[in-house]
C-alpha cells in the first residue's frame, strides 16, 4: 500500500500534466476554437472507453435507480458548463492563469458550507480562500495581455466548478460513486449533442444550431487533415479518460489531504512547465498574483490535513 500510493499520484500527475498540456496545443497552438465539438469527442472517447471498461470487468459501476440518476442530472448541467467553459478559457488564457482562477472556486464551496451549512471554518481556511480570490480577482489588473472573452470564460468555468463542487458535498452521502457520476456526465453530455444533430436536421436550420454551426465552420480548419491534429484530438480523449480513472483511484486510497497534496503537486508542475512549452508574458505583480494563488492552495492543502 505504501509504494502503491506514491505510484497512483505520480501517475496522476503525469496524466494532469500530458492532458493540459495536449489541450492546451490543440485549443491555443493548432487553434482549434470549436469546443462543441473538442468537447464532445473528449466525452464520447471517455463515456465509450468507461462503458467497455464496465462490460469487461475492469471497473464497477452500479445499476442506479431512475430518482439516483435524475438527483445527479443538475451536476451533469454544470459539468457540461465546466467543460465548455474551460475549453474556451483555455484556449485563449495562459495555463497558470486558468488555473489559479479555476482553483478560485474554493471559494464558493467553502462559502456554502459556512453561511449556508452553518460548518465552522478555520481562520486559516479563510485566509487560504480569501488568497486564492485575490488572487484570480486581481490577475486581470495586472494582465499585460489581458483577454475579456477569456476572462469571462474562466469567470463561467469559475462559478460551474464552485456549484459543482457544492452538489457532489450536498451529494456525497448517496450511493452513486465517482465512477457511477462520472457516467452519468459522459451520457448526459453525448446527449446533448445527439439532441442537438437531430433538431438541427429536423428544423434544416444549420447555421441556427451551435455545434451544427461549429462542425461547418470546422471544415475550414487549417488543419483538419493534418496528421498532428488527428493524434492530437486522439491522444486528447485517452488522457482526459486515464486522468479521471487516476483521479478516482488516488481519491479511493488516500485520504482526502493526500489526493489534495497530490491535486496542488499536478497543478504547480503543470503551470511552471507550461510557460517553457507555451510561452507566457508577465509582469512582477502579475507573477505575484500567481503565486498568491499557490499560497492559497497551499494552505487549504494544510487545513485539510488539520482537520482530518
Amino acid at each position: 500500500m505504501y509504494l502503491k500510493r506514491p505510484v497512483a499520484g505520480l501517475s496522476f500527475c503525469l496524466f494532469y500534466l500530458a492532458s493540459y498540456f495536449t489541450n492546451k496545443y490543440v485549443l491555443s497552438v493548432l487553434k482549434f476554437t470549436y469546443p462543441t465539438l473538442f468537447q464532445g469527442w473528449q466525452t464520447l472517447v471517455g463515456g465509450f472507453l468507461l462503458h467497455i471498461s464496465w462490460k469487461l470487468g475492469w471497473v464497477e459501476i452500479s445499476y442506479s435507480s431512475r430518482s439516483e440518476v435524475l438527483t445527479w442530472l443538475p451536476a451533469s448541467v454544470f459539468f457540461v458548463g465546466i467543460i465548455y467553459a474551460g475549453s474556451r478559457a483555455l484556449s485563449r488564457l495562459p495555463i497558470p492563469v486558468f488555473l489559479t482562477v479555476h482553483n478560485a472556486a474554493e471559494v464558493i464551496t467553502c462559502g456554502f458550507q459556512k453561511f449556508v451549512q452553518k460548518e465552522h471554518t478555520s481562520l486559516l481556511k479563510i485566509c487560504s480562500v480569501l488568497f486564492l480570490l485575490i488572487a484570480a480577482g486581481c490577475l486581470p489588473l495586472f494582465d499585460t495581455e489581458f483577454d475579456p472573452d477569456g476572462y469571462l470564460w474562466a469567470l463561467i468555468h469559475f462559478i460551474c466548478v464552485g456549484v459543482y463542487k457544492v452538489i457532489h458535498k450536498l451529494w456525497k452521502t448517496n450511493s452513486l460513486s465517482d465512477l457511477d457520476q462520472q457516467y452519468i456526465n459522459y451520457v448526459f453530455r453525448m446527449g446533448i449533442n445527439i439532441v442537438a444533430a437531430f433538431t438541427c436536421f429536423v428544423v434544416l436550420l444549420a447555421s441556427a444550431s451551435h455545434p451544427a454551426g461549429d462542425l461547418f465552420s470546422a471544415l475550414d480548419f487549417p488543419f483538419l487533415y493534418f496528421y498532428r491534429f488527428h493524434s492530437s484530438c486522439c491522444a486528447s480523449g485517452l488522457l482526459g479518460f486515464f486522468l479521471m480513472l487516476h483521479t478516482v483511484k488516488l481519491k479511493s486510497i488516500t485520504s482526502s489531504w493526500q489526493y489534495a497534496a497530490w491535486s496542488f503537486l499536478a497543478k504547480v508542475t503543470t503551470a511552471g512547465l507550461s510557460p517553457f512549452i507555451f510561452g507566457m508574458t508577465a509582469n512582477i505583480p502579475m507573477i505575484c498574483c500567481l503565486l498568491l494563488g499557490g499560497l492559497g492552495e497551499a494552505l487549504l492543502v494544510y487545513t485539510e490535513r488539520m482537520d482530518t
